[in-house]
């Protein structure tokens, strides 16, 4: 409970800050000027560790009365985060001061000007999104839950991360994973796999990568799936199972050229039509989808490995976020749920 003098001194913010990537002494008279110019309190700091990458501080946020907390670190930040805040009806608060900035990208938030995201988090206004849950079995038994606010996947992406170079990624952000990707493609096997989208029967297959999505654009402009919003009570599936000798040259035209490029041009996307291949990459959209492998996979969130997995039941969580966006983007707050 809070007291009458902290009620006096208005709403309180909160901030978790990721040390490594992240210099606080520089973000905190943006903050300062920003709460005191809007009337609020003075704002809760946090920094993550090793053993708490932000689940744990976002909660003592919440129990010490902040109405919003903000994410300064990378994608992983912003996902511990996001897990903090599940569950509650506090704000997550988006600063552009990571690599990725994925949920950031895919809301079409600035991703360059940390004063004018800072002062979106005292003036704005909430935007509810999906939550994606996913439920991790490893070849042991065990199980550990986790949301996702962009993309969950095993196979190539999952792969691509466990090997990309951890010094590089510190260097150049995600134009690591490029050397990544390189060194994965080469070890890619087909993996075998049984699953069920929304309770159907299950069914048998064989994928080089399985990806859910609650939002669709990744780093580089890459539009991994086109029609998926993070607002919509969903979740998309894609599989990519490249056949032949030029097989992910057609995965690369598919996500690349035709999601990135014809599918923004009507003429473009009577092309597509014409040129349609629905084996290389196909796509589906589900509330619940759940995945048995006959070998342990890796498997990443948000662009981060999360070690390996035989089952992976993955479910969303329609509108289970609040993220506090600029005023004036009044039109995206209430956005119409599918029955």
């Amino acid at each position: 409970m809070g007291t009458d003098a902290d009620e006096a001194a208005g709403p309180r913010a909160a901030i978790v800050v990721n040390p490594v990537k992240v210099d606080a002494a520089k973000l905190r008279p943006i903050i300062e000027a920003a709460e005191k110019a809007n009337g609020w309190g003075e704002t809760l700091w946090f920094e993550t560790t090793i053993d708490d990458p932000g689940q744990g501080v976002t909660r003592e946020a919440i129990a010490a009365g902040a109405s919003v907390v903000m994410a300064a670190g990378g994608d992983g930040t912003v996902r511990c985060v996001a897990e903090g805040l599940r569950d509650s009806t506090v704000a997550l608060g988006l600063l552009p001061v990571g690599t990725g900035n994925l949920l950031a990208r895919n809301i079409e938030m600035n991703l360059t000007n940390v004063e004018l995201a800072v002062s979106s988090v005292f003036t704005g206004a909430d935007r509810m999104i999906d939550l994606g849950i996913t439920r991790i079995t490893r070849g042991d038994g065990t199980a550990s839950e986790h949301v996702f606010l962009v993309v969950a996947g095993l196979g190539i992406d999952a792969k691509m991360i466990a090997k990309t170079n951890v010094k590089l990624k510190k260097a150049v952000g995600w134009l690591a994973y490029v050397d990544g990707i390189g060194r994965a493609i080469p070890t890619l096997k087909p993996v075998k796999l049984r699953y069920s989208l929304d309770g159907s029967p299950w069914r048998s297959t064989t994928a080089h990568s399985v990806m859910v999505g609650n939002c669709g654009l990744l780093p580089g402009g890459l539009l991994l799936i086109p029609d998926a919003r993070p607002d919509d009570g969903h979740l998309d599936i894609v599989t990519l199972r490249p056949e032949g000798p030029f097989g992910w040259l057609k995965v690369w035209n598919k996500l690349a050229f035709e999601n990135g490029v014809l599918r923004k041009s009507a003429a473009g996307r009577k092309i597509i039509d014409l040129v349609h291949d629905v084996r290389s990459v196909r796509y589906a959209t589900g509330k619940d989808f759940e995945l048995t492998l006959d070998l342990e996979q890796e498997i990443q969130l948000d662009g981060d490995a999360f070690g390996t997995a035989i089952a992976v039941h993955t479910w969303v969580h329609p509108a289970g976020l609040a993220v506090r966006v600029p005023a004036d983007d009044a039109a995206l707050l209430a956005p119409d749920l599918p029955a």
